[in-house]
């Protein structure tokens, strides 16, 4: 008789579990513990044994912090060699951003670990928590797939590739330049061509220490004295959004000169483009090739989110500078195509 499946769900919070009050949608404990417990589809032949860990403290995804991506990897590490799959119940507006970190957290990751929630409350008559959950625990506990993913609205996301698209609608995230790892309609369609390789290591918690890195996006008339303040205040990196194939201003001496100046003090600055789809290639204009010579990198096609937490994840260990370089420009978990 062949062993049950067992799924771990870490309830972290998010609209998914609120239920309503006089004061609007509310996290209540125990309460959303409850409900997954009585799910129907439970009691199905083909699903597996489920464990659900609600955390002490439910978190608004909008106050998620890396100290808490740090509680979930440690939770799923704990729980590790226990369960077959993982799901982390989180809420839509930093689920990208947690989904990005996680993946560079848990290296060596064996097996498969689902970022997913909803954009309406479970106990809401159209509610899409319902779908997104018995999905996540089918996939979590019935295909091989060794990698953090984000599932929503009937596609697995490599969970560093996807972005939060839509703030209302169902179909709330897209993955731009990478296609789904699974595609579900009437069949469950699992794409293996492009999953991640299964690791001969055992599994190893990277933690992400609260760095100072910034996100900045230029816009025309953005000026020397913004990028001078920004530069001046401490931080260990810059996220710099351009324009299309990773271009900014090249008529600004100044600007260029202080992220000339940034670089060889040390301070790490990726190129990323403000476009939703596509990729950064500084050597086809003036523009962006200025930007080269001033000691910028390339962030290539990878999304905002995945940029920070990688950039963040780096710049915590004990890397030099010049490997973090290196590595910012290479694929550690799938994230960017090169």
């Amino acid at each position: 008789m062949t062993q049950s499946k067992r799924v771990y769900i870490a309830y972290t919070g998010g609209t998914i579990g609120m239920k309503p009050s006089e004061n609007g949608f509310v996290p209540e404990a125990g309460y959303f513990t409850e409900q997954i417990k009585k799910l129907p589809e439970l009691s199905y032949p083909e699903m597996p044994e489920v464990v659900v860990h609600e955390y002490e403290n439910l978190i608004d995804s909008s106050n998620i912090t890396p100290d808490d991506w740090y509680t979930i990897s440690e939770d799923i590490k704990a729980n590790y060699n226990d369960f077959d799959g993982f799901i982390v119940l989180h809420g839509t507006d930093t689920m990208a951003y947690t989904a990005s970190a996680l993946s560079f957290m848990l290296e060596d990751l064996s097996k498969p670990v689902i970022v997913t929630g909803s954009q309406i409350p479970w106990a809401q008559m159209r509610t899409d928590a319902r779908e997104n959950l018995i999905t996540s625990i089918l996939l979590a506990s019935r295909y091989d797939i060794p990698e953090v993913g984000l599932y929503f609205h009937n596609r697995l996301y490599r969970g560093n590739r996807a972005r939060k698209t839509d703030a209302t609608g169902f179909h709330a995230f897209q993955s731009p330049n990478f296609p789904a790892l699974v595609k579900v309609g009437s069949q469950i369609e699992l794409n293996k061509e492009i999953v991640l390789q299964e690791p001969s290591k055992p599994l190893k918690i990277n933690r992400i220490i609260q760095p100072n890195v910034v996100v900045l996006s230029l816009f025309p008339g953005f000026s020397a004295k913004m990028l001078k303040s920004v530069i001046n205040s401490g931080i260990q990196g810059l996220v710099l959004m351009t324009y299309g194939i990773g271009n900014a201003p090249s008529n600004q001496p100044d600007f260029l000169d202080l992220l000339r100046k940034a670089d060889q003090s040390g301070i790490i600055i990726v190129n990323c483009t403000q476009c939703l789809k596509g990729g950064v290639d500084m050597s086809s204009y003036q523009t962006g090739r200025e930007l080269l010579n001033a000691g910028v990198i390339s962030g290539y096609d990878m999304t905002p989110e995945a940029t920070l937490t990688k950039l963040s994840y780096l710049l915590s260990s004990d890397c030099t500078i010049e490997v973090i370089k290196q590595k910012m420009q290479t694929s550690l978990r799938g994230e960017l195509s090169k």
